[in-house]
Protein backbone atom coordinates (compact mmCIF):
# COMPACT_ATOMS: atom_id res chain seq x y z
CA UNK A 1 0.00 0.00 0.00
CA UNK A 2 2.99 2.34 0.77
CA UNK A 3 4.38 1.63 -2.27
CA UNK A 4 1.09 2.59 -4.32
CA UNK A 5 0.43 5.71 -2.64
CA UNK A 6 3.75 6.82 -3.45
CA UNK A 7 3.24 5.91 -7.09
CA UNK A 8 0.43 7.77 -7.70
CA UNK A 9 1.79 11.22 -5.41
CA UNK A 10 4.85 10.81 -8.46
CA UNK A 11 2.01 10.52 -11.32
CA UNK A 12 0.60 13.54 -10.03
CA UNK A 13 3.25 15.47 -9.73
CA UNK A 14 4.68 14.60 -13.16
CA UNK A 15 0.98 15.23 -14.63
CA UNK A 16 1.33 19.01 -12.73
CA UNK A 17 4.72 19.33 -14.48
CA UNK A 18 3.48 19.11 -17.67
CA UNK A 19 0.24 20.96 -17.30
CA UNK A 20 2.42 23.96 -15.70
CA UNK A 21 5.03 23.52 -18.71
CA UNK A 22 2.08 23.82 -20.98
CA UNK A 23 0.56 26.79 -19.63
CA UNK A 24 3.88 28.55 -19.73
CA UNK A 25 3.83 28.60 -23.42
CA UNK A 26 5.72 25.78 -24.29
CA UNK A 27 4.91 23.81 -27.15
CA UNK A 28 1.97 21.18 -26.91
CA UNK A 29 4.17 18.38 -28.14
CA UNK A 30 7.37 19.42 -25.14
CA UNK A 31 4.35 18.67 -22.74
CA UNK A 32 3.73 15.94 -23.74
CA UNK A 33 7.24 14.23 -24.12
CA UNK A 34 7.95 15.98 -20.70
CA UNK A 35 4.93 13.64 -19.17
CA UNK A 36 6.47 11.36 -20.58
CA UNK A 37 9.53 10.95 -19.51
CA UNK A 38 8.14 11.88 -15.94
CA UNK A 39 6.33 8.30 -16.13
CA UNK A 40 9.21 6.54 -17.52
CA UNK A 41 10.89 7.98 -14.25
CA UNK A 42 8.61 7.05 -12.07
CA UNK A 43 8.43 3.63 -13.20
CA UNK A 44 12.27 2.74 -13.10
CA UNK A 45 11.73 3.85 -9.50
CA UNK A 46 9.51 1.92 -8.54
CA UNK A 47 11.27 -0.98 -10.05
CA UNK A 48 14.36 -0.60 -8.32
CA UNK A 49 12.46 0.08 -5.17
CA UNK A 50 10.64 -3.42 -5.27
CA UNK A 51 13.82 -5.07 -6.15
CA UNK A 52 15.40 -3.79 -3.38
CA UNK A 53 19.00 -3.82 -2.36
CA UNK A 54 20.79 -7.15 -3.25
CA UNK A 55 19.82 -9.48 -0.77
CA UNK A 56 22.93 -11.43 0.96
CA UNK A 57 21.91 -15.13 2.35
CA UNK A 58 22.07 -15.31 6.02
CA UNK A 59 25.30 -17.35 6.57
CA UNK A 60 25.37 -20.27 8.94
CA UNK A 61 27.38 -19.77 11.92
CA UNK A 62 30.51 -21.89 11.49
CA UNK A 63 31.04 -24.70 13.67
CA UNK A 64 33.70 -24.83 15.78
CA UNK A 65 35.61 -27.77 14.53
CA UNK A 66 37.50 -28.48 17.78
CA UNK A 67 34.52 -29.63 19.10
CA UNK A 68 33.38 -31.88 16.22
CA UNK A 69 33.76 -35.79 17.49
CA UNK A 70 37.09 -36.84 16.59
CA UNK A 71 36.08 -40.79 16.52
CA UNK A 72 34.32 -41.38 13.85
CA UNK A 73 37.32 -39.74 12.09
CA UNK A 74 39.97 -41.34 13.40
CA UNK A 75 38.19 -44.61 12.77
CA UNK A 76 37.51 -43.66 9.19
CA UNK A 77 41.17 -43.46 8.63
CA UNK A 78 41.87 -46.42 9.82
CA UNK A 79 39.78 -48.19 7.00
CA UNK A 80 42.23 -47.12 4.73
CA UNK A 81 45.14 -49.81 6.22
CA UNK A 82 45.89 -53.35 5.40
CA UNK A 83 46.96 -53.67 8.92
CA UNK A 84 44.61 -54.93 11.69
CA UNK A 85 44.15 -51.99 14.31
CA UNK A 86 41.66 -51.81 17.13
CA UNK A 87 40.84 -48.85 18.69
CA UNK A 88 40.29 -49.14 22.72
CA UNK A 89 39.82 -47.09 25.77
CA UNK A 90 41.40 -46.05 28.98
CA UNK A 91 38.72 -49.23 30.54
CA UNK A 92 40.72 -51.55 28.13
CA UNK A 93 36.87 -51.35 26.37
CA UNK A 94 37.00 -52.53 22.33
CA UNK A 95 35.49 -49.36 20.75
CA UNK A 96 35.99 -50.30 17.26
CA UNK A 97 38.26 -51.85 14.68
CA UNK A 98 38.81 -51.81 11.07
CA UNK A 99 38.02 -54.15 7.86
CA UNK A 100 41.79 -55.69 8.18
CA UNK A 101 41.26 -56.35 11.77
CA UNK A 102 37.43 -58.09 11.13
CA UNK A 103 39.17 -60.03 8.46
CA UNK A 104 42.27 -61.27 10.73
CA UNK A 105 40.25 -61.74 14.04
CA UNK A 106 36.61 -61.60 12.97
CA UNK A 107 34.36 -58.82 14.46
CA UNK A 108 33.96 -57.66 17.42
CA UNK A 109 31.24 -56.24 19.45
CA UNK A 110 32.08 -52.75 20.80
CA UNK A 111 32.39 -52.33 24.27
CA UNK A 112 33.52 -56.34 24.71
CA UNK A 113 36.67 -56.27 26.53
CA UNK A 114 40.27 -57.25 24.94
CA UNK A 115 40.50 -60.16 27.38
CA UNK A 116 37.09 -62.05 26.17
CA UNK A 117 39.72 -62.06 22.67
CA UNK A 118 43.28 -62.20 23.93
CA UNK A 119 44.04 -64.04 27.28
CA UNK A 120 47.56 -63.55 26.55
CA UNK A 121 49.34 -62.41 29.72
CA UNK A 122 51.85 -60.54 27.73
CA UNK A 123 49.24 -58.55 25.66
CA UNK A 124 46.95 -57.84 28.77
CA UNK A 125 50.19 -56.38 30.83
CA UNK A 126 51.04 -54.44 28.05
CA UNK A 127 47.93 -52.65 27.27
CA UNK A 128 47.98 -51.84 31.14
CA UNK A 129 51.37 -50.53 31.31
CA UNK A 130 50.44 -48.65 28.37
CA UNK A 131 47.45 -47.29 29.68
CA UNK A 132 49.08 -46.31 33.07
CA UNK A 133 51.91 -44.20 31.81
CA UNK A 134 50.67 -43.17 28.08
CA UNK A 135 54.22 -44.41 26.56
CA UNK A 136 53.98 -47.09 23.58
CA UNK A 137 54.93 -50.71 23.85
CA UNK A 138 54.89 -53.61 21.56
CA UNK A 139 56.00 -57.17 22.09
CA UNK A 140 55.83 -60.22 19.87
CA UNK A 141 52.72 -62.67 20.27
CA UNK A 142 52.44 -66.06 18.71
CA UNK A 143 48.81 -67.67 17.93
CA UNK A 144 48.36 -71.68 17.09
CA UNK A 145 44.95 -71.91 15.81
CA UNK A 146 43.31 -72.28 13.18
CA UNK A 147 47.11 -71.77 11.95
CA UNK A 148 50.23 -70.70 13.57
CA UNK A 149 50.58 -66.89 13.29
CA UNK A 150 53.28 -64.70 14.60
CA UNK A 151 52.21 -61.01 14.93
CA UNK A 152 54.32 -58.06 16.36
CA UNK A 153 51.46 -56.54 18.24
CA UNK A 154 51.69 -52.58 19.12
CA UNK A 155 49.82 -50.57 21.17
CA UNK A 156 50.25 -46.63 21.43
CA UNK A 157 48.22 -43.60 22.43
CA UNK A 158 46.20 -41.02 20.52
CA UNK A 159 47.67 -37.97 20.35
CA UNK A 160 44.50 -35.56 21.33
CA UNK A 161 44.29 -31.78 22.89
CA UNK A 162 43.62 -31.94 26.12
CA UNK A 163 41.63 -29.12 26.11
CA UNK A 164 39.08 -31.05 23.79
CA UNK A 165 37.76 -32.84 26.86
CA UNK A 166 37.77 -36.17 24.51
CA UNK A 167 38.36 -39.71 25.96
CA UNK A 168 41.72 -40.96 26.13
CA UNK A 169 42.09 -43.70 22.91
CA UNK A 170 44.91 -46.66 22.20
CA UNK A 171 45.88 -48.32 18.87
CA UNK A 172 46.25 -51.70 19.41
CA UNK A 173 47.63 -52.79 16.15
CA UNK A 174 49.14 -56.56 15.25
CA UNK A 175 51.81 -56.80 12.43
CA UNK A 176 52.22 -60.38 10.94
CA UNK A 177 55.70 -61.18 10.62
CA UNK A 178 54.88 -65.32 10.18
CA UNK A 179 56.28 -65.05 6.60
CA UNK A 180 59.69 -63.92 8.70
CA UNK A 181 59.82 -66.52 10.75
CA UNK A 182 58.78 -69.28 8.57
CA UNK A 183 61.59 -68.21 6.17
CA UNK A 184 64.06 -68.36 9.06
CA UNK A 185 63.26 -71.58 10.56
CA UNK A 186 62.90 -72.76 6.84
CA UNK A 187 66.30 -72.22 5.66
CA UNK A 188 67.81 -73.64 9.34
CA UNK A 189 65.21 -76.69 8.59
CA UNK A 190 66.62 -76.94 4.92
CA UNK A 191 70.33 -76.92 5.81
CA UNK A 192 69.94 -79.35 8.90
CA UNK A 193 67.56 -81.50 7.03
CA UNK A 194 69.85 -82.04 3.56
CA UNK A 195 73.11 -82.47 5.28
CA UNK A 196 72.29 -84.80 7.47
CA UNK A 197 70.29 -87.20 4.79
CA UNK A 198 72.82 -86.11 1.75
CA UNK A 199 75.76 -86.88 3.86
CA UNK A 200 75.03 -91.15 3.00
CA UNK A 201 74.53 -90.95 -0.66
CA UNK A 202 77.25 -88.27 -1.10
CA UNK A 203 79.75 -90.19 0.88
CA UNK A 204 78.00 -93.06 -1.26
CA UNK A 205 79.11 -91.62 -4.54
CA UNK A 206 82.26 -90.54 -3.55
CA UNK A 207 83.31 -94.08 -2.22
CA UNK A 208 82.22 -95.22 -5.97
CA UNK A 209 84.68 -92.56 -7.52
CA UNK A 210 87.08 -93.58 -6.03
CA UNK A 211 87.05 -97.07 -6.51
CA UNK A 212 86.56 -96.95 -10.32
CA UNK A 213 89.60 -94.03 -10.75
CA UNK A 214 91.57 -96.95 -8.46
CA UNK A 215 91.25 -100.71 -8.10
CA UNK A 216 88.31 -101.03 -10.53
CA UNK A 217 89.69 -98.77 -13.48
CA UNK A 218 90.39 -101.60 -15.71
CA UNK A 219 87.09 -103.69 -14.57
CA UNK A 220 84.20 -103.01 -17.11
CA UNK A 221 81.60 -105.34 -14.96
CA UNK A 222 82.46 -103.65 -11.39
CA UNK A 223 82.29 -100.18 -13.13
CA UNK A 224 78.61 -100.72 -14.78
CA UNK A 225 77.53 -102.72 -11.28
CA UNK A 226 78.71 -99.13 -9.62
CA UNK A 227 77.36 -96.47 -12.38
CA UNK A 228 73.88 -98.68 -11.54
CA UNK A 229 74.25 -97.58 -7.72
CA UNK A 230 75.25 -94.12 -7.91
CA UNK A 231 73.00 -93.56 -10.43
CA UNK A 232 70.18 -94.91 -7.96
CA UNK A 233 71.72 -92.93 -5.01
CA UNK A 234 71.28 -89.54 -7.18
CA UNK A 235 67.88 -90.36 -7.86
CA UNK A 236 67.49 -90.87 -4.12
CA UNK A 237 69.19 -87.40 -3.45
CA UNK A 238 66.87 -85.82 -6.43
CA UNK A 239 63.71 -86.86 -4.84
CA UNK A 240 64.88 -85.86 -1.30
CA UNK A 241 65.61 -82.77 -2.41
CA UNK A 242 62.38 -82.19 -4.37
CA UNK A 243 60.42 -83.17 -0.90
CA UNK A 244 62.23 -80.68 0.83
CA UNK A 245 61.50 -78.34 -1.46
CA UNK A 246 57.83 -79.26 -1.72
CA UNK A 247 57.71 -79.26 1.97
CA UNK A 248 59.56 -75.39 2.27
CA UNK A 249 56.43 -74.27 -0.26
CA UNK A 250 53.33 -75.79 1.88
CA UNK A 251 55.22 -74.42 4.74
CA UNK A 252 55.16 -70.95 3.26
CA UNK A 253 51.30 -70.93 2.86
CA UNK A 254 49.84 -73.24 5.35
CA UNK A 255 47.70 -70.14 6.74
CA UNK A 256 46.10 -69.55 3.70
CA UNK A 257 43.02 -71.82 3.50
CA UNK A 258 41.92 -73.02 -0.30
CA UNK A 259 38.57 -71.64 -0.91
CA UNK A 260 37.66 -74.02 -4.54
CA UNK A 261 35.27 -77.02 -4.05
CA UNK A 262 37.09 -80.09 -5.39
CA UNK A 263 34.71 -83.17 -5.70
CA UNK A 264 37.18 -86.44 -4.22
CA UNK A 265 35.08 -89.12 -6.59
CA UNK A 266 37.21 -88.37 -9.54
CA UNK A 267 40.18 -86.89 -7.77
CA UNK A 268 40.22 -90.96 -5.89
CA UNK A 269 39.70 -92.44 -9.64
CA UNK A 270 42.57 -90.30 -10.97
CA UNK A 271 44.78 -90.93 -8.30
CA UNK A 272 44.15 -94.84 -8.95
CA UNK A 273 44.67 -95.13 -12.56
CA UNK A 274 47.95 -93.10 -11.84
CA UNK A 275 49.38 -95.88 -9.36
CA UNK A 276 47.93 -98.39 -11.36
CA UNK A 277 51.49 -99.66 -13.30
CA UNK A 278 52.75 -98.98 -9.80
CA UNK A 279 50.06 -101.91 -8.24
CA UNK A 280 50.46 -104.00 -10.99
CA UNK A 281 54.37 -104.35 -10.08
CA UNK A 282 53.99 -105.22 -6.93
CA UNK A 283 51.00 -107.57 -7.73
CA UNK A 284 48.46 -105.16 -5.37
CA UNK A 285 44.37 -104.49 -6.07
CA UNK A 286 43.48 -100.97 -5.71
CA UNK A 287 39.70 -101.18 -5.13
CA UNK A 288 37.38 -98.02 -5.01
CA UNK A 289 34.15 -98.01 -2.79
CA UNK A 290 32.79 -94.56 -4.06
CA UNK A 291 29.30 -92.85 -2.95
CA UNK A 292 26.87 -92.34 -6.56
CA UNK A 293 26.65 -88.88 -5.23
CA UNK A 294 29.76 -86.09 -5.08
CA UNK A 295 32.10 -85.53 -2.30
CA UNK A 296 32.88 -81.93 -2.52
CA UNK A 297 35.05 -80.24 0.50
CA UNK A 298 37.22 -76.95 -0.18
CA UNK A 299 40.59 -77.89 -1.35
CA UNK A 300 43.49 -77.87 -3.88
CA UNK A 301 43.28 -80.26 -6.30
CA UNK A 302 46.74 -80.49 -7.11
CA UNK A 303 47.52 -80.66 -3.42
CA UNK A 304 44.74 -83.43 -2.43
CA UNK A 305 46.14 -85.25 -5.44
CA UNK A 306 49.56 -85.45 -3.43
CA UNK A 307 47.80 -86.53 -0.40
CA UNK A 308 45.65 -89.70 -1.66
CA UNK A 309 49.22 -90.66 -4.12
CA UNK A 310 51.35 -90.69 -1.02
CA UNK A 311 48.66 -92.45 1.10
CA UNK A 312 47.64 -95.33 -1.71
CA UNK A 313 51.31 -95.63 -2.82
CA UNK A 314 52.01 -96.31 0.76
CA UNK A 315 49.71 -98.67 1.27
CA UNK A 316 50.55 -100.31 -1.97
CA UNK A 317 54.25 -100.34 -0.92
CA UNK A 318 54.15 -101.04 2.76
CA UNK A 319 51.00 -103.34 2.76
CA UNK A 320 51.53 -105.33 -0.34
CA UNK A 321 51.77 -108.52 1.75
CA UNK A 322 47.83 -108.29 2.44
CA UNK A 323 47.61 -107.95 -2.08
CA UNK A 324 44.75 -105.42 -1.29
CA UNK A 325 44.17 -101.99 -0.69
CA UNK A 326 40.52 -100.58 -0.10
CA UNK A 327 39.97 -97.06 -0.34
CA UNK A 328 36.15 -95.53 0.81
CA UNK A 329 34.91 -92.28 0.29
CA UNK A 330 32.14 -91.32 2.33
CA UNK A 331 29.79 -88.66 2.54
CA UNK A 332 27.11 -88.74 5.04
CA UNK A 333 24.08 -86.16 5.13
CA UNK A 334 25.48 -83.51 7.53
CA UNK A 335 28.65 -85.26 8.32
CA UNK A 336 32.01 -84.63 7.33
CA UNK A 337 33.60 -85.95 4.49
CA UNK A 338 36.13 -89.04 4.94
CA UNK A 339 38.33 -90.75 2.54
CA UNK A 340 39.76 -94.05 4.30
CA UNK A 341 42.97 -95.99 2.79
CA UNK A 342 43.16 -99.66 4.47
CA UNK A 343 45.79 -102.30 3.48
CA UNK A 344 46.42 -105.67 4.72
CA UNK A 345 50.33 -105.51 6.06
CA UNK A 346 52.39 -106.55 8.53
CA UNK A 347 51.02 -103.30 10.51
CA UNK A 348 52.33 -100.40 12.51
CA UNK A 349 53.60 -100.80 15.88
CA UNK A 350 51.78 -98.86 18.48
CA UNK A 351 54.83 -97.16 19.67
CA UNK A 352 55.70 -95.58 16.16
CA UNK A 353 51.33 -94.34 15.29
CA UNK A 354 52.15 -91.00 16.91
CA UNK A 355 55.73 -89.98 15.34
CA UNK A 356 54.27 -91.37 11.42
CA UNK A 357 54.27 -87.46 10.44
CA UNK A 358 57.75 -85.94 11.92
CA UNK A 359 60.18 -85.38 9.35
CA UNK A 360 62.55 -88.25 8.30
CA UNK A 361 61.12 -90.72 10.89
CA UNK A 362 61.10 -93.96 9.41
CA UNK A 363 59.44 -97.09 11.44
CA UNK A 364 61.94 -99.38 9.41
CA UNK A 365 64.60 -97.18 7.84
CA UNK A 366 66.18 -100.02 5.71
CA UNK A 367 62.54 -101.03 4.29
CA UNK A 368 62.23 -97.46 3.95
CA UNK A 369 65.03 -97.08 1.64
CA UNK A 370 64.61 -100.04 -0.35
CA UNK A 371 61.48 -98.64 -1.19
CA UNK A 372 62.77 -95.60 -2.24
CA UNK A 373 61.13 -93.40 0.53
CA UNK A 374 62.53 -90.25 1.63
CA UNK A 375 60.90 -90.24 5.09
CA UNK A 376 58.96 -86.46 4.24
CA UNK A 377 56.07 -88.20 2.62
CA UNK A 378 53.38 -88.22 5.22
CA UNK A 379 55.22 -84.83 6.65
CA UNK A 380 54.21 -83.17 3.47
CA UNK A 381 50.59 -85.05 3.79
CA UNK A 382 50.02 -83.54 7.41
CA UNK A 383 50.91 -79.54 6.31
CA UNK A 384 48.59 -80.01 3.53
CA UNK A 385 46.24 -81.24 5.98
CA UNK A 386 46.89 -78.58 8.09
CA UNK A 387 45.80 -76.03 5.19
CA UNK A 388 42.59 -78.03 4.30
CA UNK A 389 41.94 -77.48 8.42
CA UNK A 390 41.05 -81.56 7.91
CA UNK A 391 42.40 -84.24 10.07
CA UNK A 392 44.48 -87.52 9.31
CA UNK A 393 43.86 -90.25 11.90
CA UNK A 394 45.46 -93.56 11.96
CA UNK A 395 44.80 -96.88 13.06
CA UNK A 396 47.15 -99.60 12.77
CA UNK A 397 47.08 -103.22 14.47
CA UNK A 398 50.32 -105.66 14.04
CA UNK A 399 49.37 -108.66 12.12
CA UNK A 400 45.93 -107.10 10.56
CA UNK A 401 46.62 -103.76 8.52
CA UNK A 402 46.97 -100.11 8.95
CA UNK A 403 44.19 -97.93 8.19
CA UNK A 404 44.86 -93.75 7.12
CA UNK A 405 41.54 -91.78 7.48
CA UNK A 406 42.07 -88.08 5.99
CA UNK A 407 38.43 -86.42 7.48
CA UNK A 408 37.34 -82.93 6.47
Amino acid sequence: MRRIRFGVAYLLAAVLISVAAFLSGADPVFAVILLVLCVLAILVQQSDEQSGPPTVAPQEPVADRAQEPIFPAILSTLQALDLPVFVIGRDGMLRGQNRSAQKAFGELSPGQHISARWRSPSILDMVRETIATDEPNQIEHSERLPSERVYIVRIAPVPLLEERGDEALFLLSFRDISELRRLDRMRSDFVANASHELRTPLASLRGFIETMQGPARGDPKAQERFLAIMLDQANRMSRLVDDLLSLSRLELKAHLAPDQKVDLVPVIGHVRDSLAPLAKDLEVDIRLHLPEEKAEVLGDRDELVQVFENLIENACKYGQEGGVVDVYVRNPPGGPVEVSVLDFGPGIPAEHVPRLTERFYRVSVADSRSKKGTGLGLAIVKHILTRHRARLIVKSAVGVGTEFTVRF
